[in-house]
């Protein structure tokens, strides 16, 4: 798989001027304040939580781990952010997972090109950072959040992948990219696309190819994934020649939700199906030998 995804290999597009993002955001990302008053706030007991830096070629990137405060040998998630970043929503998902026993680590994957927290315009946040981010740097960011996660003592063969909105997007072609991977959650990421320079491949392109089982969680209300791209990424999924892990896929698409619907801090927010597909996401995580224990 990786000879296929050369293209996303090169890091000559990474910004070597230095991080621009150093640290974490305090609270919510500007662009989705205030949070709604449904907002979940996991808290930190029986947990080691907090702000840590990973080492990557060109320097250190901020990141949130969440982990048990006992034990070694965790399974690793990693968590993949929105556009929003490693906000305060991302950081409760990874105590989350924490609880369930993982440990559970978000880079700040747009360290070198801004501090999405404090940008208020969606539109201005999409165009001067998140379009800039080669996929090529995020599959190096988190090759070495996973690098970084077993010096810190966790299980060198039990790996999983999460990610929502752009992560979603990420998730799959992780999932891709990693041989290591064993399975991959992907909360309503954009599968098809048009190609760039910077983002050359989408999850369509790379579905035949997976190196690991992905559950996909859709919104039948999403106005920016239409259902009829989820078809195509399950037809791509159903292709002669796939390998075993894109067969074993699968993708889940909740009728009244939309995009977003996870997200408790967010209007979208649909606690229903969000509980519902979290339930089913840690069934997936055992069903692929990622149950802590």
């Amino acid at each position: 798989m990786k000879d296929d995804l050369k293209s996303l290999r090169p890091l000559a597009a990474v910004d070597r001027r230095g991080f621009i993002t150093t640290t974490l955001a305090t609270g919510f990302a500007a662009a989705v304040r205030p949070a709604g008053a449904q907002t979940i706030t996991t808290d930190t007991v029986g947990l080691v939580a907090g702000e840590v830096g990973i080492p990557v070629a060109d320097g250190e990137l901020p990141a949130y781990r969440a982990r048990p405060a006992t034990g070694r040998h965790w399974p690793v998630i990693l968590v993949v952010q929105e556009i929003f970043g490693v906000h305060e929503h991302i950081k409760d998902v990874c105590r989350r997972f924490a609880k369930l026993g993982f440990l559970a680590v978000a880079p700040e994957l747009f360290a070198r090109q801004g501090n999405p927290a404090e940008v208020k315009d969606i539109q201005a946040l999409m165009r001067d950072i998140v379009a800039r981010v080669p996929d090529a740097q995020v599959m190096a960011d988190l090759d070495a959040a996973v690098a970084w996660a077993r010096a810190e003592g966790a299980h060198r063969d039990r790996l999983a992948v999460t990610g929502f909105c752009w992560g979603g997007r990420i998730t799959w072609l992780y999932a891709a990219h990693s041989p290591e991977v064993d399975c991959g959650i992907a909360w309503y990421g954009r599968l098809v696309g048009a190609p760039s320079a910077l983002q050359p491949l989408q999850p369509v392109d790379v579905a035949a190819k997976l190196h690991a089982p992905v559950l996909g969680l859709y919104a039948g209300r999403d106005g920016g994934i239409p259902l009829d791209t989820v078809e195509t990424m399950r037809a791509a999924l159903r292709a002669p020649d796939v390998t075993r892990a894109a067969r074993d896929s699968e993708i889940v698409v909740y009728p009244e939700a939309q995009h977003g619907f996870y997200a408790d801090y967010r209007p979208a927010h649909r606690r229903e199906d969000a509980d519902a597909a979290f339930a089913r996401a840690r069934d997936w995580l055992a069903r692929h030998g990622l149950a802590p224990g």
